[in-house]
């Protein structure tokens, strides 16, 4: 028997009214417990039960009661603990079985953090529910790393987009708007996208995005050991590669990116290559 196979093993001491329970949507912010909200940091000390991803840090996971019940249903490239499918229905039996119950997400839940399909699955099953935003990943590693999201004399408008391979086999691709993407004078911030950067770099520029546009990739943004890699948008993916950049990575894309020399972290937390 398991947590997730046998959900409803778990005590029914926090039942909801009406014998059905409920779900708190929570952003975890982008890793460093200072950056949580108040309200999102007392829902944490106050749960009973908790789903969490894999993006969650353990910092923030220490605010948890050591008596509560943690289940573990984090995805990672190639390894998928649940399905989405998975996860939505195990929150369904939880808290039809009339359990409270917390699901921690990694930055903001409606932030590529599919909080969305998940809130549409408890409406559907009746299961009432609340959300607790987040301070997205763009959010802090742009805090962290001294790049401004938006800026007067660099950019009007903040793009978010999501790099990640869709589609089935050799059919597998990055699936984006880049001629959107590759407009002037605004910050793009792709999430997931460090295995496909060579593909990203070569369809901005393709679709006419200078390949001298300042870029940056910040790694482990608000953490410990977090760095940012700056160069432009042709030789930032040989600089990934070079460096061994690894996931959670967050690539920053625009003017707004020279700012970094001027407004980031001390030189010994920087790799800059040009």
């Amino acid at each position: 028997m398991t947590l997730l196979s046998e959900p409803l093993q778990f005590s029914s001491d926090d039942t909801a009214t009406g014998g059905v329970g409920h779900v708190t949507l929570v952003g975890a912010g982008p890793g460093d417990p200072d950056l949580l909200t108040v309200k999102a940091a007392n829902a944490l000390r106050n749960a009973t039960l908790v789903l969490y991803d894999n993006l969650v840090s353990k910092a923030v996971l220490e605010l948890v009661p050591a008596s509560a019940d943690r289940v573990y249903v984090g995805k990672v490239s190639g390894h998928h603990s649940l399905s989405q499918t998975g996860i939505i229905e195990l929150m369904v039996r939880l808290a039809k079985g009339g359990r409270r119950l917390l699901r921690l997400k990694g930055g903001d839940p409606y932030v590529f953090g599919r909080g969305g399909e998940e809130a549409q699955g408890l409406v559907a099953a009746g299961i009432p529910f609340d959300v607790i935003p987040g301070i997205s990943a763009a959010q802090g590693a742009a805090a962290a790393s001294g790049i401004p999201l938006t800026h007067r004399d660099h950019a009007e408008a903040l793009v978010l987009a999501t790099g990640h391979l869709r589609g089935e086999a050799d059919a597998r691709t990055v699936d984006l708007d880049w001629a959107q993407l590759a407009r002037p004078r605004q910050t793009v911030v792709i999430y997931m996208g460090v295995a496909t950067l060579p593909v990203i770099s070569a369809q901005l520029q393709a679709h006419g995005l200078s390949g001298d546009t300042p870029a940056a990739i910040i790694e482990r943004a608000t953490l410990p050991g977090q760095r940012t890699i700056v160069g432009t948008l042709a030789t930032l993916p040989e600089i990934a590669r070079t460096h061994d950049v690894r996931a959670p990575a967050l690539i920053m894309i625009g003017t707004v990116v020279s700012l970094h020399a001027e407004l980031g972290e001390p030189a010994s937390a920087v790799i800059g290559c040009r």
